[in-house]
């Protein structure tokens, strides 16, 4: 016991919205807790909200852990919204500091951007007025239209989240009746109401008052009672490592979108012009991470696809003369798409409006500046080859037996002609067969 105690306690610190990355940082910092014997694991905690399956993980770890578990949300300020307040309510210790807030727990599924989601009626068997048999029958007789599909699957959701958050509160012993309401009603309480509301154990103005509070505590574990000694221990912060960065930098949604579109844009290149790979190379990597990145997140399909059709679309345009047609159902498709990738009502998730025109208006500036090109380049006079002798003006050096010979270019041509021809006249080159030059008069340009 006297060497557990001499163990720091490990603070683990997350700044913003819940994801894969801040799910695989604090599961192995509960792990090391575990390995170092520490006495109790604080998980600073300031987020939005975030990924229903990267907080269900953390919750996991918490329920699991053979250490205690503190979230303290704080500093002064922070906020424990959203899947923050499922994981308040998972910890063995319930923390905040002052000017603090939490709740706000209503589920938020991906679909349209935009589409109002309001948590469904309440419908229980123990509403004030009559039972949940009778409200059915009273409103099957009315004639209440059936639910739609939307409306059964956020009613499925919200049902299942209240469920899930009356669970952990059960099981810590915390207010269930507002945990409840946080889910059904998006209701949100500050430090002070929450301790009142005794939907946390403890306020605090930073972690040495949190340690000093919570000794002598009591906490229940999978293994048994803990009694907490916490007075005066050292602290040690456990920051991200490279692994946990990086993933937190490639599970951002504005990050894969770019990393895709560069991956595309590499692959496409390399293909219509092959030359020493590093363009394919290149795309090849970034579009290995935008894929591992989209698979982290919760993808709308039909906004991906809509985003490979903007793409191809902008491509044809390249190699097909539809003077802008495709170009531009390239940038509606493109733009459609990224409203649609991810639900922009999910805290940290949505992608900003000026990326989308951004990413969209770059592609179509490039696709104009190509398709620019390839017309000059078409437009542009032949210089050199068979092709450019058409149209070359030269003069008769000689007519004999064996026909009319003129020079072209400084080189010497046979020509013929439909008119017979004379020694200095101007001719004009109308076609190429072999070695002959067909020539017509052009003695009325000369004039």
């Amino acid at each position: 016991m006297s060497s557990a105690a001499a163990a720091p306690v490990l603070v683990l610190e997350v700044r913003d919205a819940i994801g894969p990355a801040s799910a695989d940082y604090l599961i192995r910092g509960i792990a090391k807790a575990k390995d170092a014997g520490a006495p109790l694991v604080v998980i600073r905690l300031d987020t939005p909200g975030g990924l229903d399956t990267s907080m269900r993980q953390i919750i996991q770890a918490i329920l699991a852990s053979p250490v205690p578990v503190a979230v303290y949300v704080s500093p002064e300020g922070a906020r424990a919204a959203s899947a923050g307040t499922y994981i308040l309510y998972a910890a063995h210790i319930a923390a905040m500091a002052p000017a603090t807030t939490l709740g706000a727990a209503t589920p938020v599924a991906i679909g349209m951007p935009g589409m109002e989601r309001k948590p469904p009626a309440d419908r229980r068997s123990d509403s004030p007025d009559k039972g949940g048999g009778e409200t059915a029958k009273d409103e099957k007789k009315a004639g209440t239209p059936p639910m739609d599909m939307a409306d059964a699957m956020t009613a499925k959701q919200v049902h299942d989240a209240s469920a899930f958050i009356r669970g952990l509160a059960q099981q810590r012993g915390r207010n269930a009746e507002w945990a409840e309401r946080a889910v059904r009603e998006a209701v949100s309480l500050t430090a002070t109401e929450a301790l009142r509301e005794k939907v946390i154990d403890v306020v605090a103005r930073d972690v040495p008052d949190l340690l000093a509070q919570v000794d002598g505590r009591t906490v229940r574990m999978p293994a048994g009672e803990v009694k907490l000694a916490t007075r005066g221990l050292g602290q040690e912060t456990v920051l991200p490592d490279w692994r946990q960065r990086l993933l937190s930098v490639i599970a951002n949604p504005s990050f894969a979108l770019i990393l895709m579109m560069i991956g595309i844009y590499g692959v496409m290149f390399e293909f219509s012009s092959p030359g020493f790979g590093v363009a394919g190379v290149t795309g090849a990597i970034c579009l290995l991470l935008a894929l591992f990145a989209l698979q982290m997140l919760p993808v709308n399909y039909a906004g991906l696809a809509l985003i490979l059709l903007g793409m191809a679309l902008f491509a044809a345009e390249l190699l097909t003369p539809a003077f802008g047609v495709l170009g531009v159902g390239g940038a509606v498709a493109f733009i459609a798409g990224g409203l649609l990738l991810f639900d922009r009502d999910v805290p940290g998730l949505g992608l900003p409006l000026p990326l989308i025109f951004g990413l969209a208006a770059s592609s179509a500036a490039l696709v104009l500046l190509g398709g620019g090109m390839a017309l000059r380049a078409r437009r542009r006079p032949v210089v050199s080859g068979q092709e450019e002798m058409v149209g070359a003006t030269a003069r008769v050096l000689a007519v004999g037996e064996d026909g009319a010979w003129a020079q072209v270019h400084g080189e010497r041509w046979k020509v013929q002609g439909p008119q017979a021809l004379r020694p200095g006249q101007r001719v004009r080159v109308v076609a190429v067969n072999g070695l002959t030059l067909e020539v017509r008069s052009d003695d009325l340009e000369e004039m």
